[in-house]
């Protein structure tokens, strides 16, 4: 009986990888992809890693996102400093083909985030309906914890297993935040976007069924 909860506990916790924002809104642009015809993206988590590092390149500030002191980050920062930042091998770094960026006061769910941030007008719709894309890479965090929220979504022109490659195969974890395609568990507002590893969860467990069998 005691091997049967085990298993099950193991089972939900592989299964709450995705509970994750980031992840949970790459789904929403596939669906609406496939709906409309356009291949599904490569969940690239190389690219969403460098996705959080350009929403750390705002530093909190909501209105360098949109309006008449809009900004965005220099292209020389992809390979000095957000590649870097993440473990991304720079040689690697493939051309970024669309973006979508977005940020408000309250947080929003993913499917909202999606519809009532991201996709503004025309253009964002031509960009996430792009036959250039091939991976995308989703990210999302708050500003020490807390609002503003950012979403950014980056989309490039990679090949799967040879763009935005990770030393050792791992992002390094950047905290606060939340990025696609990593294997993690993030709580979205609730828990300030905490981000742990599977691995973490699962070695905890097996270090319990060492000490009940005594292994």
């Amino acid at each position: 009986m005691l091997i049967y909860l085990i298993k099950i506990s193991i089972f939900e916790i592989e299964m709450k990888v995705t509970d994750n924002p980031a992840d949970e809104l790459v789904e929403v642009i596939n669906t609406n992809r496939t709906a409309h015809k356009s291949s599904s993206l490569y969940s690239n988590q190389g690219l969403a890693c460098i996705a959080l590092q350009y929403i750390k390149a705002y530093q909190g500030d909501c209105k360098a996102v949109g309006g008449p002191k809009a900004k965005k980050p220099f292209d020389s920062e992809f390979a000095e400093t957000f590649a870097p930042a993440c473990g991304v091998q720079v040689s690697t770094l493939s051309p970024i083909t669309g973006r979508l960026l977005g940020c408000q006061s309250k947080y929003a769910k993913p499917p909202k985030a999606f519809s009532e941030i991201l996709m503004e007008n025309q253009k964002s719709l031509d960009i996430l309906y792009s036959k250039n894309h091939t991976e995308v890479g989703a990210a999302v965090s708050g500003s020490d914890g807390g609002g503003p929220y950012f979403w950014c979504v980056l989309f490039s022109s990679g090949k799967k297993n040879s763009s935005f490659v990770l030393d050792g195969g791992v992002a390094k974890v950047t905290k606060p935040g939340c990025f696609s395609g990593a294997n993690d568990v993030c709580n979205g507002a609730d828990d300030r976007f905490s981000s742990n590893r599977l691995l973490t969860f699962v070695a905890t467990i097996l270090v319990a069924v060492g000490c009940v069998f005594g292994l």
